[in-house]
Formats: structure tokens, C-alpha cells, sequence
């Protein structure tokens, strides 16, 4: 595909394919999970849109739409062009999706891009030939430039940044370069989001009040923990001015009602300066909105959450993985468990929610490492807690650590961190999946837990609704097992490689 016949057609529709996020047995899970829509096809939109493109956003799974409806909604539209963005799990569905569309429109171009295709891009396109084109790392200045060569019929080896075919044959062109200037992208397309926000909730406690939207105020990570694949973004950070960030705020407040933002940032405080000039933002424009955000524990310190909290700041989320320092050395993380329970004291005393993000049955994991865990989150002050099931992802320095390789016939369609798909020596799937559930038991039957939910679901009646499906789907998923056979394991089979 050197060169593609000129098109009056500027349609472009981008497609977040449905996935399976959650594992066999737990589907009551959906209840309280994320349903927020996919930030970078909203950057996507605004930028080939201001290229003089028609472009239009398909939220498959938040619209509850089946491989074969996106298809078929892809194909009465007749586009020109259809992006879809890779999460590794999500790639057979959107292949299907392409192999029915290419059935019906055989001359409309499919672009893949997001995380799998940075990491496995070449490998993602030998696989599918439904794919047309890649476009790998970030896509808001390659993409634009792609359209125009396909319009117009030019070649597309002068186009940066992509895989693309020719003659049978694959071909790479050489790297784009980052983008440096993060204020020169347009604001996220929010317009084009059916029912925009009252659809697309966050997960379950994850928010004060309604209506929420995500925003990123950095891209990029320095550190190289060992479970992480950072190919789409890299390793330098790059930053959105404060000013900008609040304007993207206040916008959402005025324009769309927004009364919770969720920074989604890798790490969004990797710049202290940057975090106090945006916290005094928001306090001297008087901007009456609650955020969240992410940090590393080695970046909190007690003036700068005191200020957070000053602005807004609701909840912070830490990467504490692990109560063993031991499993901590060999995921290559910087932060020990005396930093972080530190970090959380300090959080929880300027009066901000704590969320941990943990894993579970990553290699070097033991029934020793597992008990440290679970007493680590006992006894921090933490609010709030999510528990991983350890997923080695291409791209990863752990998966070559594991494999061997960086390829391998894997089941990518089960990638998405709530399946055991590998498990360290001397412990089986099964036995992971019990101390999942009782890590989690463990944690939420606290008292103090308790009570802050209970307050929560008091004042906002909308987390009392979705917990209480959950928990009617968990009873009944219990029984079920029970009378399975499977004695309580939710899990209905074992997903060990």
C-alpha cells in the first residue's frame, strides 16, 4: 500500500473496540467499574479535525456494542478512514470488527494504533492483515499527515512514525519525534462523545459527585519499573502548561457541567512547581471543582498535599504494589513500604483519600509475601484499594524476564489484569484467586473502611445503586461456584500458561 487513489470522502471514525475487561465468573464486576471514554481518541478527533476532517468517536463497550454492531454502525456510516486504538486485550475483537468492514467496504482504510501497537506493532500487523496501517507512539501530528498522503496519493514512506503495506510487504518508516509542546495540542474532543458526561462514570467511589471527566496533564515516565511497558510515551516527561491545564478544567466546568476531574497522568507529580502553580490556579479563580490524581510516594511531601488539598485534591492513587519490600527490589521499584506508609500518613492527614494500587502473583510472590500484603493494607490509612492480577504485557521488561522473548503466541484477548495468567513457582491460579478475594475481604470488612463508604453511598445515592448490583451479582456468582463444584473460586477456569 504505497499509494492510495485519491478520496472527496473526509470521514473518520474512531473506534474503541469492546473488550473483555473482566474475568470469567466476576462479570458482576461491571457494576463498579470504569467507564470513562479513551482520552487519546479524543485528542485524535480534535486534531485531524482541525485539519478540516469529519471525524466521529464509537465508545463500544460504554455504548454496550458487540463486535458485530460496531461493524455494522461502521459500515452504513461509509468513512474513508477508521481508527482503532490497541489495548492488548482488545485486539481480536477489533480485528473482527475490520474483517467485516473490509468484507462490506473494501476500499475504506483501517488504522491501528495505542499501547499494543507501540510495543507490538510489527508483530500485531504480520498477525492481522486486516490492518491497513499503524501508526505507532503518539498519533496527534503522524495522523493528520497519514490522511493527507492517503487522500491526495501520495507515497507513504515520507510519513513518519508508521507501519504501512506494499507490494505484500510490510514496511516501517522511521521514528516520529515526541511532541514536545503539549499546549499546541487542541482540547480533547468532549462534543463528540454521545451524552457526554452523564454516560461515562469512573469506577464505583472513585468520585465525590457527578458528572466526571479524565484529563492528562503530563505524558511520559522516567522510572522503568519492571511490570510497565512506557512505549507509548517514553521515559522523558512532557508537560501541559498549569495555565492550560486549568483552562481544560474550567472548561469542562462551564461547557459540560463537570464537577470532579481525574487526572490520569502516569505520574502527575513528577514537577512539584508545576502542581503548586496549578493548585494556586484553581484557589485564586476560585474554581469550585474536586480532582484526583496519581503520584509515586517519593514525590509527596507535607507542604505540597496541604496545598492540593487547599485546591481540591479529593484523592490520590499510589503504585504501593506490594506490603514486601523484597517483591518491591525486584519489580525495580525506587520506594520501599516504610516510604510508603509514610507518604499515605501524610496524604490521609491533609485530609485527601488514599487509593493503593496493588498486584498480586507477581514473580518472587509467596504465601509470606501475600500475609505482608495483607497486613500492609490493614494498617495504612488508606481508603480505598485496587488489586491486580499480575499480567506479564508485551513490552515489558518482566515479560522477557519471564519468556525469554519479546514475541510469543499468547492469549492477548485475556491481558487486562483480572485474569491469572501466569503464576509464580509453587503456587497455582487457584490458589492466587482465593487470596485475591480474601485480600480484598480482608481490607474492605474494616470499620473504619466501612464507615466511609456508608457515608458515601448516603450522599450519593448512584454508588448505592451500582454496589448494590455488584453485590447481588457476587452472591449469586458464590452459589454458583458452590454448586460447580469450584467450593467458593470465582474463577471458572484456570487460565495458567
Amino acid at each position: 500500500m504505497a499509494k492510495i487513489a485519491t478520496t472527496p470522502n473526509n470521514k473518520i471514525i474512531f473506534v474503541n473496540p469492546p473488550y473483555e475487561r473482566i474475568a470469567a465468573g466476576y462479570d458482576f464486576v461491571r457494576h463498579i467499574t470504569n467507564r470513562a471514554p479513551s482520552l487519546g481518541l479524543l485528542y485524535l478527533a480534535a486534531s485531524v479535525r482541525e485539519h478540516g476532517y469529519q471525524a466521529a468517536i464509537i465508545e463500544s463497550d460504554i455504548e454496550n456494542l458487540d463486535p458485530d454492531q460496531v461493524a455494522q454502525r461502521l459500515i452504513e456510516e461509509k468513512p474513508a478512514f477508521i481508527g482503532i486504538t490497541l489495548f492488548t486485550v482488545g485486539v481480536w475483537q477489533a480485528a473482527q470488527i475490520a474483517r467485516k468492514v473490509k468484507k462490506q467496504l473494501p476500499n475504506t482504510i483501517i488504522i491501528v494504533g495505542g499501547p499494543h501497537i507501540s510495543s507490538m506493532s510489527m508483530e500485531t500487523m504480520q498477525r492481522f492483515t486486516e490492518f491497513d496501517i499503524a501508526v505507532i507512539h503518539e498519533g496527534e501530528h503522524v495522523l493528520p499527515e497519514l490522511l493527507a498522503h492517503l487522500q491526495s496519493g501520495k507515497v507513504l514512506e515520507a510519513v513518519n512514525g508508521i507501519i504501512y503495506r506494499h507490494d505484500g510487504e510490510l514496511k516501517r518508516t522511521p521514528p516520529a519525534p515526541s511532541i514536545t509542546d503539549l499546549d499546541g495540542l487542541p482540547m480533547p474532543a468532549w462534543d463528540l462523545l454521545p451524552n457526554f458526561p452523564d454516560t461515562y462514570l469512573p469506577a464505583i467511589y472513585d468520585y465525590p459527585q457527578g458528572p466526571v471527566a479524565t484529563l492528562v496533564a503530563s505524558r511520559g515516565c522516567p522510572f522503568l519499573c519492571k511490570f510497565c511497558d512506557t512505549s507509548t510515551f517514553g521515559a522523558k516527561v512532557r508537560a501541559n502548561s498549569p495555565q492550560v491545564v486549568f483552562n481544560m478544567m474550567k472548561h469542562l466546568h462551564v461547557n459540560h457541567g463537570i464537577r470532579h476531574i481525574q487526572f490520569v497522568d502516569d505520574l502527575f507529580l513528577a514537577s512539584k512547581i508545576r502542581t503548586l502553580a496549578l493548585c494556586d490556579l484553581i484557589i485564586e479563580n476560585k474554581l469550585k471543582m474536586t480532582w484526583s490524581c496519581t503520584a509515586r510516594v517519593d514525590t509527596v511531601k507535607p507542604d505540597v498535599v496541604k496545598r492540593m488539598k487547599q485546591a481540591g485534591c479529593w484523592e490520590i492513587s499510589f503504585g504501593l504494589e506490594t506490603g514486601s519490600n523484597e517483591l518491591l527490589q525486584k519489580m525495580d521499584k525506587a520506594a520501599r513500604v516504610e516510604m510508603s506508609e509514610q507518604a499515605v500518613k501524610w496524604t490521609a492527614e491533609a485530609g485527601i483519600r488514599c487509593k493503593g494500587l496493588f498486584m498480586l502473583g507477581y514473580p518472587g510472590e509467596t504465601t509470606e509475601t501475600i500475609q505482608q500484603t495483607k497486613a500492609f493494607t490493614r494498617r495504612i490509612p488508606m481508603t480505598t484499594m485496587n488489586l491486580t492480577k499480575f499480567t506479564p504485557y508485551p513490552g515489558s521488561p518482566v515479560y522477557r524476564e519471564i519468556y525469554g522473548t519479546n514475541i510469543r503466541d499468547d492469549h492477548w484477548e485475556k491481558m487486562n489484569g483480572m485474569n491469572f495468567l501466569w503464576s509464580p513457582e509453587g503456587i497455582s491460579t487457584q490458589e492466587l484467586d482465593k487470596e485475591y478475594q480474601n485480600i480484598l475481604k480482608s481490607f474492605y470488612k474494616q470499620h473504619r473502611v466501612m464507615h466511609k463508604y456508608v457515608v458515601m453511598s448516603l450522599t450519593n445515592p448512584t454508588h448505592l445503586i451500582r454496589l448494590s448490583r455488584f453485590v447481588a451479582g457476587f452472591v449469586k456468582a458464590k452459589i454458583r461456584s458452590y454448586f460447580d463444584g469450584r467450593k467458593g473460586v470465582l474463577i471458572e477456569e484456570e487460565n495458567h500458561l
